[in-house]
């Protein structure tokens, strides 16, 4: 018990608020949906089961002793990415999972974790062996073998969410900020020439996500009803459990994409305003976290965490609203799928751990 008091006990309740509410309306889906068996409600709660025993494990675990092991994670990563076009499973066209009996293993979610410890220890140990753009070329080449193996499943999402992670991460370890304007400005000449290597069905996406009327039954029909079922939860909602365009199937992936559509119509505009909230405070936690970290190494796995949690949660909730394409992103803690909550949940209790072990006052090493 006094373990846990030296806990951030301010993140400990919401991310304990955010899995019940995840897990709640997981639960309502799966029961008006008479899914028969091992449903998506009990794989939820396994996950949640295991990924708390691996926040509270990692939350007493000195963070400093993955620097050591870094490398070797980074190219574990490379391995379990590589892996999927050999043994993974198609599904709603991407090639990003391995089955494991009635679960996935989606590798991705494991990578974004990966990077975030990686790049931490890359950044904090080389930043007196290289110059500062000599840095940023060397993180840029890091970080493309596994976003190229990302864009080949494909999943923009996932490779959304890693340039964010490498982005806030590499600005936060002091880049000059010429630089990363010169790397940023790249950055977007890279993805405009994307759009020449697209699949139809993803050039779709982005055309029907600025005109989903065009295709209201088809490419545009996620976007569509998506935006209808926060438009119809009000201000105050259909309550949980009650909206018509998740409980009568008209809302797609509502336990993963679009679990903030569901949210927004159970409890209208309040209860997304609260969730945002907590999302907000969880952060803002998390970067007073950072503030003291002990260490360069550690200030900086807090970065790459919060990076993660703000990209997923901007872009899935943005998707829901109609201001992004629609991504494929989970929305943290909160949507069904196993490996992102367990990788999440680590990630969370990598923070705590370096909150056990902050400074009062001073300079990090």
């Amino acid at each position: 018990m006094r373990k846990l008091l030296k806990l951030d006990l301010i993140i400990v309740s919401i991310v304990i608020l955010l899995l019940l509410m995840g897990l709640s309306a997981i639960y309502s889906l799966s029961v008006n949906a008479n899914e028969a068996g091992f449903n998506n409600f009990d794989k939820q709660l396994v996950a949640v089961v295991i990924g708390l025993a691996s926040f509270f494990f990692f939350a007493f675990f000195d963070y400093r002793a993955l620097s050591a092991v870094s490398t070797k994670l980074y190219f574990i990563a490379l391995a379990l990415l590589a892996s999927v076009f050999l043994i993974g499973s198609r599904i709603r066209g991407a090639t990003a999972w391995i089955g494991l009996g009635p679960f996935h293993l989606e590798p991705v979610e494991v990578v974004k974790l990966v990077m975030i410890i990686f790049l931490a220890s890359f950044l904090s140990k080389k930043k007196t062996h290289f110059s500062i753009a000599g840095r940023a070329a060397v993180s840029v080449a890091l970080v493309g073998i596994p976003l190229a193996l990302i864009l080949k499943q494909p999943d923009f999402g996932s490779a959304s969410v890693v340039v964010g992670i490498w982005a806030g991460m590499l600005f936060a370890s002091g880049i000059n900020k010429k630089v990363f304007f010169a790397l940023f400005m790249i950055a977007i000449a890279a993805a405009s020439s994307g759009w020449f290597f697209l699949k139809d069905y993803q050039k779709e996406r982005i055309i029907n996500f600025i005109h989903p009327q065009n295709d209201p039954r088809g490419s545009g029909y996620n976007v569509t009803q998506a935006t209808i079922a926060v438009g119809s939860g009000g201000i105050w909602g259909k309550g949980l459990g009650q909206g018509s365009q998740s409980q009568l199937n008209f809302l797609p992936e509502k336990h993963t994409d679009f679990i903030f559509a569901v949210f927004a119509e159970d409890l209208g505009f309040f209860g997304s305003a609260i969730i945002l909230a907590l999302f907000g405070i969880l952060i803002y936690r998390i970067k007073k976290t950072a503030a003291l970290a002990r260490d360069n190494f550690g200030y900086l796995i807090a970065v790459g965490v919060i990076m993660m949690l703000f990209v997923q949660i901007a872009v899935n909730a943005g998707m829901n609203v109609g201001l992004v394409p629609v991504a494929g992103v989970p929305l943290p803690l909160l949507s069904y799928g196993g490996s992102s909550m367990v990788a999440i949940l680590t990630g969370l209790g990598l923070v705590q751990s370096i909150y056990v072990r902050r400074i009062k006052a001073g300079t990090r090493n």
